[in-house]
C-alpha cells in the first residue's frame, strides 16, 4: 500500500489576508500532480483576476454569484474585472448556485428547508470555503465547463478573496455523490 504526504494548512482566521498564500499553495500542487484545471469563486472579481493572471496558461473558470443575488436586476462582479479575468484566458461562469436555487426561494417564502439547503449547512461545518468549492465544482460541470471525473483544484473563500483550496474531483448536480474531496490543500481553522 503507497501513501502520499500532503501539506494541509489551517489559517487562524477565515478572510481575504490568506488570497496570495492560497493561490500559491493551489499553484505549486496543481503543477506538482499536473492538474491544468482550476476553479475559483469570486463576487465582485478581485480574486478572479488574481487567480486568472496567477493561473495563466492553465484552464481557469472564475464562478460569480448570478444577477440579483444581493439585490434585483444587479450583478456584483465589475465590468472591469471581468475585462481582466477575460484578457488573462479564464473563462466566467455565472449561473445559479447548485445548492441554492428554488430550496433558497422556499425557506424565504415558507421558512422551510429543502435537500439542498441542508447540504449547503452541512458541508459548512468544515468552513464556508468548503460548502463553497464543492459548489463551484457542481455549477462548472453543469456548465460542460470542467470535466467530470478528472481532478481540479478549487478555490473560494469566507465572504471576500481565498481562504481555501482542494484537489477535487467534480461530478454534476444530479450525481453529487460522485464529486469527491480528494486533498484539503488549505482551509481556516474553525472554532467551537
Amino acid at each position: 500500500m503507497s501513501e502520499t504526504t500532503v501539506q494541509s494548512i489551517y489559517f487562524e482566521k477565515p478572510g481575504k489576508q490568506n488570497t496570495t498564500r492560497v493561490l500559491g499553495i493551489a499553484k505549486q500542487r496543481a503543477e506538482e500532480l499536473d492538474i491544468r484545471t482550476v476553479l475559483v469563486a469570486s463576487t465582485r472579481g478581485e480574486t478572479g483576476v488574481l487567480a486568472a493572471r496567477q493561473f495563466q496558461g492553465y484552464d481557469v473558470v472564475v464562478v460569480t454569484h448570478v444577477a440579483g443575488f444581493r439585490e434585483p436586476n444587479t450583478q456584483e462582479l465589475t465590468e472591469e474585472n471581468r475585462a481582466a479575468i477575460e484578457a488573462a484566458g479564464a473563462k466566467v461562469l455565472t449561473c445559479q448556485h447548485a445548492l441554492g436555487g428554488i430550496g433558497r426561494a422556499v425557506r424565504k417564502k415558507w421558512g422551510t428547508y429543502q435537500v439542498d439547503e441542508i447540504v449547503a449547512q452541512t458541508l459548512r461545518i468544515f468552513g464556508q470555503g468548503m460548502k463553497v468549492v464543492v459548489e463551484i465544482a457542481l455549477m462548472a460541470a453543469d456548465a460542460g465547463l470542467v470535466r467530470v471525473g478528472e481532478p481540479c483544484i478549487a478555490i473560494a473563500g469566507t465572504g471576500r478573496g481565498a481562504d481555501t483550496a482542494v484537489v477535487l474531483v467534480p461530478a454534476n448536480v444530479q450525481q453529487f455523490f460522485d464529486l469527491c474531496v480528494m486533498e484539503v490543500l488549505a482551509k481556516p481553522r474553525l472554532e467551537g
